[in-house]
């Protein structure tokens, strides 16, 4: 390589070896750039983890606050003498309380509470005011179990086979018409039947013949709509869609005592009890409404035989009460919806009621 020099003047570097040179500073200005935006980056995913490995903390530990928030309603609930019922009216289910509340530590409680950095909100739901579905595999289950597939409008020829799946689903049943182990082998992918108890009511969407209309229901707006499956014909032409009134989680349950709460079960979980009506299980859910005033002719019920102060329900109806429900909850979920600044978690906790001084959590998780 040459360098002109010319009456002493500092040597030039030539044009073509000025533009690579200047590529050069421009690549590593790049490279530069690049790594100081990189550890910039680096350095504020740091912080923030480090952020949320706090807020993780600080929200597992509300969630477990709010759930001993939960346990402690609950047994103040029971502690207080003149409302020997769980209704709908009382503060743990949302209401405004009875009339025993305003003398009791709950006329205080608080829907969302502070706690340090953060707070939570609380809802309680008792799992009484629907039926076990673990419960369905003794005789007079089934016939309840049959009784809901009517509810939800299935045809007759439909119903055996329903209800046979499902519970060769909990057994270890062959009943005819139901679909075993084996039908489920078939499957793409293959599983088994569990031949065991239902712990989370989606299971039942693993069953055969179980869609997610059944499931859901198709009339409650609570229910997720958009999971549903439109229906086509041969020649692909949109037919109707199936109408179920309420669906199988309205009515059924994982956990519960066994009996049926008749102050916070709805209308279509009555009318499963046999000899029930329409009519007279609308009436039972119509006659618990109103302020009580201790003389139980108004307000939730005191106790099952209350249930005669409405016109609709006869004898028949009363005995078949006895035997299926009562007026007390002793299973309940909790949902503890915890935040701190712009971090949430949403816990669950299921909790099982003996007396007030026995509140036990059966199970605890979170979304």
């Amino acid at each position: 390589m040459r360098i002109a020099i010319t009456n002493g003047a500092e040597p030039r570097v030539p044009r073509g070896q000025q533009g690579i040179a200047l590529i050069i500073v421009m690549i590593s200005i790049f490279v530069l750039a690049m790594l100081a935006g990189g550890f910039a980056y680096s350095m504020k995913v740091e912080v923030k983890l480090a952020r949320n490995g706090n807020s993780e903390e600080q929200l597992q530990w509300l969630g477990r606050s709010g759930v001993e928030y939960a346990r402690w309603i609950l047994a103040q609930q029971m502690q207080i003498p003149n409302e020997p019922y769980d209704g709908l009216d009382q503060v743990w289910a949302g209401g405004p309380g009875g009339i025993g509340t305003s003398n009791s530590p709950l006329a205080d409680v608080q829907k969302e509470v502070q706690l340090g950095d953060g707070t939570f909100k609380w809802e309680i739901k008792d799992l009484e005011r629907k039926w076990n579905i673990n419960a369905m595999l003794q005789p007079s289950g089934q016939d309840l179990m049959q009784n809901a597939f009517t509810l939800m409008n299935m045809d007759a020829g439909d119903v055996t086979p329903l209800v046979n799946s499902i519970l060769n689903w909990m057994d270890k049943g062959t009943r005819v018409q139901g679909a075993t182990s084996d039908d489920y082998s078939r499957m793409n992918p293959p599983y088994s039947a569990k031949n065991g108890p239902i712990d989370d009511m989606s299971e039942l969407l693993l069953i055969r013949g179980i869609s997610q209309e059944m499931y859901w229901g198709t009339s409650s707006p609570d229910h997720p709509v958009s999971v549903f499956t439109p229906r086509e014909n041969r020649s692909h032409m949109p037919t109707d869609e199936p109408s179920f009134p309420v669906g199988l989680v309205d009515l059924f349950t994982p956990i519960s005592d066994g009996k049926i709460n008749i102050n916070t079960a709805s209308a279509a979980v009555l009318q499963l009890i046999p000899n029930m009506t329409p009519e007279a299980a609308q009436g039972i859910v119509s006659g618990r409404e109103g302020e009580d005033d201790g003389s139980g002719l108004t307000g939730p019920y005191r106790s099952v035989d209350q249930v005669r102060r409405v016109p609709e329900v006869n004898m028949e109806v009363a005995r078949m009460l006895q035997q299926y429900c009562d007026v007390r909850s002793r299973t309940f979920q909790v949902q503890i919806d915890a935040r701190v600044g712009a971090a949430k978690r949403q816990f669950i906790a299921i909790l099982g009621r003996l007396n007030p001084r026995d509140v036990q959590v059966l199970s605890f998780y979170w979304k």
